[in-house]
């Protein structure tokens, strides 16, 4: 029994540190644009039947009626993210973009692979193109032509500009966002990114409004999702929970030795 209790509190111990791992990487990204709160799940593991529920007590054909059933501890089951919206916050940038509702921006990698973002902080490259902090293009491309003035974007995601000598504005083009029907399942890669899996089905894209998709607003962020006072509480209830295995693991420990003295 001490034995099954050292290898119990051993698994309760590594849970814990798996999920303070995962309530550091929450706090060191409270800041981040768009950055989504991940929480750590937990699953017993595989038990040991000392005797089955139902088994037969005596020959008069009682039953065990509870069994002896002996769990044998804690693994991590999985580590899920909150899509929940951020707080916004106002930049007057003209290239921050939030997204009020569900969807996603798509973003171009470097391989020409799509993936998925809720940061709206765009730029512009050399050749014009709207693009993220790190240079992956906006998809559909966008280009804002040499001497655009006034870069605008409408809540249906159309990017217009003003040009000198001009008093129309000029359409430079159509911001598609992307939802799934499990965003739960999208994959993070850095960067802010995400891309599709099997679990989160495929993308179905639209102009922002349409289909159940959010609308876009200019020269606001979307802020990380993270509550740091319950981030916080967490940090606690895990240091809490990391002590009392530690404990077992001592407890255990002393008894053992008592029954090797004896």
């Amino acid at each position: 029994m001490s034995s099954n209790s050292l290898n119990i509190a051993a698994t309760g111990m590594a849970a814990q540190q798996q999920r303070v791992d995962t309530i550091a990487n929450n706090i060191a990204n409270v800041n981040t644009p768009g950055y989504r709160k991940a929480m750590a799940l937990f699953q017993d593991l595989v038990y040991q039947v000392q005797r089955s529920v139902g088994a037969p007590t005596s020959e008069n054909n009682t039953i065990d009626l509870a069994g002896r059933i002996q769990g044998l501890g804690v693994k991590l089951a999985s580590i899920i993210r909150s899509h929940e919206p951020g707080m916004v916050t106002k930049t007057d940038r003209p290239l921050d973009l939030v997204i009020e509702g569900r969807g996603f921006l798509q973003i171009e990698q470097p391989n020409e692979e799509i993936a998925y973002t809720r940061a709206g902080t765009l730029e512009v490259n050399p050749d014009g193109e709207l693009t993220t902090p790190d240079g992956y293009r906006l998809s559909p491309h966008i280009t804002i032509p040499e001497g655009a003035m006034e870069i605008t974007v409408n809540g249906d995601g159309q990017v217009f500009a003003k040009f000198p000598g001009q008093v129309a504005m000029q359409n430079l083009g159509q911001i598609e966002l992307a939802t799934f029907p499990n965003a739960g399942g999208l994959k993070p890669i850095g960067h802010n990114l995400y891309i599709e899996t099997n679990a989160s089905g495929n993308p179905i894209t639209a102009r922002p409004g349409m289909n159940g998709l959010g609308t876009l607003l200019q020269g606001y962020l979307e802020s990380s999702n993270v509550n740091i006072v319950q981030e916080l509480t967490d940090l606690i209830t895990a240091q809490r929970s990391y002590e009392f295995n530690s404990k077992v693991i001592e407890t255990s420990d002393q008894m053992m030795e008592t029954i090797h003295r004896m």
